[in-house]
C-alpha cells in the first residue's frame, strides 16, 4: 500500500504511521528524518538541501522532491511506503503525480483545531533524556520532573498555544486544500482523530481494510 497521511500538527499522524507501518511491515517516511538524513549521509540532493538549512532558508520542492525520490527508489519501499509530512502544499502532490508514483490511498485524520491546542499545549518534554509528558493524558510522577532522569519538564516553543495556532494556520491554508485534491481523485478516506490512541488506530484500520 502507498499511503499519504494528512492531518494538522498534533492530529496523531505519527502515531498512526507507526501502527500502520508495524501492521503492514512498510517504511514511514518522514520528511523531516529523510531530510536530515540525505544530508547527513551527502548525498547528491542532500547536500544542496544542507545549502538551503545552513544559510537559514526554507529548502525548495525540488529539492525536497528529489530527496523523496531517492528514498522512494530504496528496496525497502517495494512493497509501499507511508509519506507523513509530504506533500505538504497542491504543487508538491502534483510533483508526486509527474514522479510517476501511483498513491493508493489518503487518509486524513481531522481534529478539531481547540483539542490540537488543548493537546499540545499540554505537552513537556525532559530537556535532558527526551522524554515526554502530557498534564492531562501522560503525567510524571513528580509535577514538572522526569520520571527517568529527575531533571526538570519544559514547554517547548513549538507547543506553546501561540505558536500551534500559527502552524495551523498555515496548514489550514497549504495543506489542507490537498483533501480536496485527493478527493477529486477517489483517493481520500476520513478519519475523526478520537482522545484514545487505541480508537483512532481502530478507526484507522478500518479506513484503510487492514
Amino acid at each position: 500500500m502507498k499511503l499519504i497521511l494528512l492531518g494538522a500538527p498534533g492530529a496523531g499522524k505519527g502515531t498512526q504511521a507507526e501502527k500502520i507501518s508495524e501492521k503492514l511491515s512498510i517504511p514511514v517516511i518522514s520528511t523531516g528524518n529523510i531530510i536530515r538524513e540525505s544530508m547527513k549521509n551527502g548525498t547528491e540532493m542532500g547536500s544542496k538541501a544542507k545549502s538551503y538549512v545552513d544559510a537559514g532558508k526554507l529548502v525548495p520542492d525540488e529539492v525536497v522532491i528529489g530527496i523523496i525520490r531517492e528514498r522512494l527508489a530504496n528496496k525497502d519501499c517495494e512493497n509501499g511506503f507511508i509519506l507523513d509530512g509530504f506533500p505538504r502544499t497542491i504543487p508538491q502532490a502534483e510533483a508526486l503525480d509527474n514522479m510517476g508514483i501511483e498513491i493508493d490511498t489518503v487518509l486524513s485524520i481531522d481534529v478539531e483545531d481547540e483539542k490540537i491546542v488543548a493537546r499540545m499545549s499540554g505537552r513537556r518534554v525532559c530537556l535532558d533524556c527526551g522524554a515526554t509528558y502530557h498534564l492531562e493524558y501522560k503525567k510524571s510522577k513528580v509535577e514538572g520532573i522526569c520520571d527517568f532522569c529527575g531533571k526538570e519538564l519544559v514547554l517547548r516553543k513549538d507547543d506553546a498555544p501561540e505558536t500551534v495556532l500559527d502552524r495551523l494556520h498555515v496548514y489550514h491554508e497549504q495543506t489542507e486544500p490537498l483533501k480536496e485534491f485527493y478527493a477529486a481523485k477517489g483517493k481520500l478516506r476520513t478519519v475523526k482523530g478520537c482522545e484514545e490512541v487505541k480508537d483512532t488506530t481502530a478507526a484507522t484500520f478500518a479506513a484503510l481494510e487492514i
